[in-house]
């Protein structure tokens, strides 16, 4: 393109990895925390399968969960950062502030799905 150096154009390219990376992280971590709580809480229930064990199981459900929030969080907000308006840049557009965009939609769509994953922790009694 006329007007674009090499330099500018590998900085954009930089810069828009890193945010399809951000884009790709909170439903990546909805997965796993999907698939260590209910991959879990079966071998749990199989090999364990006691009162007590229910008690552990619940309370590691829910340190999972808050640490999948918390990273989901940190994600939304600097998503957020990268997508709304600042004082100095008002009207830029662009790739880089879509993909702010799209990340942080996706944090919260990642965050509703975490504390759904999570809920039956708070109902189950036994493993049965």
């Amino acid at each position: 393109m006329p007007g674009i150096s090499h330099r500018q154009d590998e900085e954009e390219f930089r810069g828009a990895t890193g945010s399809l990376f951000r884009i790709a992280l909170s439903p990546t971590i909805w997965a796993f925390h999907f698939l260590f709580c209910y991959a879990g809480a079966a071998v749990w229930c199989a090999k364990v399968g006691t009162e007590e064990g229910i008690t552990f199981l619940r309370l590691s459900i829910l340190g999972l969960t808050l640490l999948a929030l918390l990273v989901i969080g940190w994600q939304g907000w600097h998503s957020y950062r990268q997508w709304a308006p600042h004082d100095n840049d008002d009207h830029v557009e662009g790739p880089h502030r879509f993909l702010g965009h799209a990340a942080l939609l996706l944090s919260i769509i990642s965050f509703v799905g975490v504390v759904y994953v999570a809920l039956p922790a708070l109902f189950i009694e036994t493993c049965l």
